[in-house]
C-alpha cells in the first residue's frame, strides 16, 4: 500500500459503498486508488465486472421522507450522493420506491468513476489493510482479506453469518398484555430496572398451538446459491426448530419457565421475549426469532404472539450470508481501527443492511478520512438525522447480541412534543432531520465538496 506523504488514498471494493467513497474523495481532491478484484477474482454473486453491480433487488426503496430509507436518501443527496444521482438516471417506473434498469445504473457509475482524472481503478485481490484508506469489501469478502481482519480486530471481530430476529416498535406493543420480567428474577443487562429486562408475551396452550401451525405452513425465502446457509444450532430458523417437534420452541427460546406474570402470580404455557435493542428503548428484539420467512408471512405469524397483534415491524428477520463487523466492539465512533483512525470501514461489512444505508456510510468513510488527512477531527452527524442515528447504533448497540440493522425511526431521538398520530410524527422526524443535516453540512464540513 502507498504511504501517507503521496496522498494516494486505497478504497478497496467497487461496490455502492466503495463507489461512493472513492467518487466523493475524489472530488474533494484526493488521488485514489479503487482496487476492485472481479474480473482477476469472480463471487458467487455478481456477473459482471462493472462497479457498483446490484446482485439481488434493483430497488432502493422509497423517496418518500415520512418512510425511514426515503429520508436517509433525502440526508444523502444533501451530501451530493453520486450513487442516487446514478439512480435517479436509471429510474423505472416504480410508485414511490426508487427502483432502477440495473444494467443502465452500473454502467452510468462504472463510466463516471472510471472517467474521474484522480481515480485509478485496479483489478486485484487485496489481502491486507490499507494504512491510509477504506475497506468497502461488503458481505463476500473475500477469505484472505476477512483473515487479514480477524488478525486485526480479533476473533469477535467478524462475523460470517446473520441470524437476525425482528424487532418491533416499543409503542406498537400491548401493555395490557406483555409483562416486563426476567427469568428467575435475575438481571441480564445493565441499566434494567427492577421490574426486569424483558417484555415477555405469555401464551395459553391454545395461543401456541395456532402460533406452531401457522408457522409451519408459512412461505420461506429461497435463498440464492451464494446465500446458502449451513445452520449452526446458534442461528437456526425459529421455523425449523419447530419443525423438530411441537415442544422444541417451550423448551427453547419460548421457555416459561422462571417467569411469572406479576399479575397472576403464575407461568405461562410458552413465552416470546423481547429484549431491549438501544438505550432508549424505542426497539425491542424478539429473542430467539432469527427466520426465513418472507416479509408478509412474518407480519401475519408474529402478530399472531400477545401482545404484538398491531407490532410495527422496524427490521425483519432474516438469516444468511453476511461478513460484518462487530463495530460496537471493535471499530471508533468513526468506524476506523481503533489504534489506526486512517483505515476506515464502509458499506454492508460494517452491520448496516440495505443499499442506502451501505452508500451513506461510503460518504461518511470519505468525509472522515479526507477530514483527518487535513488535521481535522472526524464528525458524525446528529443523532436528530437517520445517518447520525444509524451510526450511533453502531457505536452502542451491546457488542454481545450486534446484529445488522437498516435505517428505521426507532434509531433517531424523539421529537421533544408527543405526537400520537404515526405518519404526522415521521414528518415531524423528517423535517427536524433534514434541517439538522442542512445545518450540520453547512458547519461541520464547511467548504464541503468541490465542483469540478
Amino acid at each position: 500500500m502507498a504511504s501517507r506523504a503521496n496522498q494516494e488514498l486505497h478504497v478497496v471494493g467497487g461496490g455502492l459503498a466503495g463507489s461512493e467513497a472513492a467518487w466523493q474523495l475524489a472530488e474533494r481532491g484526493h488521488e485514489v486508488v479503487l482496487h476492485e478484484m472481479r474480473p482477476v477474482r469472480g463471487t458467487a454473486a455478481h456477473h459482471t465486472d462493472r462497479l457498483a453491480e446490484l446482485v439481488c433487488s434493483n430497488t432502493f426503496k422509497s423517496t418518500e421522507t415520512s418512510n425511514a430509507h426515503g429520508l436517509l436518501k433525502a440526508e444523502m443527496r444533501l451530501l451530493g450522493s453520486i450513487i442516487l444521482r446514478a439512480a435517479d438516471e436509471a429510474r423505472v417506473a416504480a410508485g414511490s420506491a426508487l427502483a432502477v434498469d440495473r444494467d443502465v445504473f452500473s454502467a452510468r457509475v462504472h463510466e463516471w468513476v472510471t472517467s474521474h482524472e484522480r481515480i485509478r481503478v485496479v483489478r486485484e485481490e487485496v489481502t491486507e489493510l490499507p494504512d491510509v484508506g477504506i475497506v468497502a469489501t461488503g458481505p463476500l469478502t473475500s477469505d484472505a482479506l476477512a483473515e487479514a481482519i480477524r488478525a486485526r480486530l480479533g476473533v469477535e471481530g467478524l462475523a460470517f453469518y446473520d441470524a437476525i430476529a425482528p424487532i418491533v416498535s416499543r409503542e406498537s406493543i400491548d401493555d395490557a398484555i406483555v409483562f416486563r420480567a426476567s427469568r428467575y428474577g435475575k438481571e441480564t443487562m445493565e441499566g434494567a430496572g427492577e421490574e426486569g429486562a424483558y417484555l415477555n408475551c405469555p401464551f395459553t396452550r391454545e395461543e401456541y398451538e395456532a402460533f406452531l401451525d401457522a408457522l409451519g405452513t408459512a412461505d420461506q425465502f429461497t435463498a440464492h446459491e451464494f446465500d446458502k446457509v449451513p445452520y449452526f444450532e446458534g442461528c437456526m430458523p425459529v421455523e425449523e426448530m419447530a419443525r423438530r417437534g411441537r415442544e422444541t420452541l417451550r423448551f427453547g427460546p419460548m421457555k416459561p419457565v422462571g417467569l411469572r406474570d406479576p399479575r397472576t402470580g403464575r407461568e405461562a404455557h410458552a413465552v416470546a421475549q423481547l429484549r431491549m435493542e438501544d438505550r432508549a428503548g424505542n426497539m425491542w428484539n424478539l429473542v430467539g426469532f432469527q427466520t426465513r420467512l418472507r416479509i408478509p408471512e412474518q407480519q401475519r405469524v408474529f402478530r399472531m404472539i400477545p401482545g404484538l397483534a398491531n407490532a410495527e415491524f422496524l427490521r425483519f428477520g432474516s438469516i444468511h450470508r453476511n461478513s460484518y463487523l462487530n463495530s460496537p466492539g471493535a471499530l471508533a465512533p468513526h468506524l476506523a481501527l481503533p489504534d489506526h483512525p486512517t483505515t476506515l470501514f464502509a458499506g454492508q461489512v460494517t452491520g448496516v443492511e440495505g443499499y442506502t444505508e451501505s452508500t451513506a456510510t461510503g460518504i461518511m468513510a470519505a468525509i472522515n478520512l479526507s477530514r483527518l488527512l487535513a488535521g481535522e477531527e472526524p464528525v458524525l452527524p446528529p443523532t436528530t438525522t437517520m445517518l447520525g442515528a444509524l451510526y450511533r447504533y453502531l457505536r452502542e448497540a451491546d457488542p454481545r447480541h450486534f446484529q445488522p440493522m437498516n435505517a428505521n425511526f426507532g434509531l433517531m431521538d424523539e421529537l421533544t412534543e408527543r405526537v400520537r398520530d404515526k405518519r404526522l410524527k415521521r414528518e415531524k422526524l423528517a423535517e427536524r432531520a433534514l434541517g439538522e443535516m442542512e445545518r450540520w453540512r453547512d458547519t461541520a464540513l464547511a467548504p464541503g465538496v468541490a465542483t469540478r
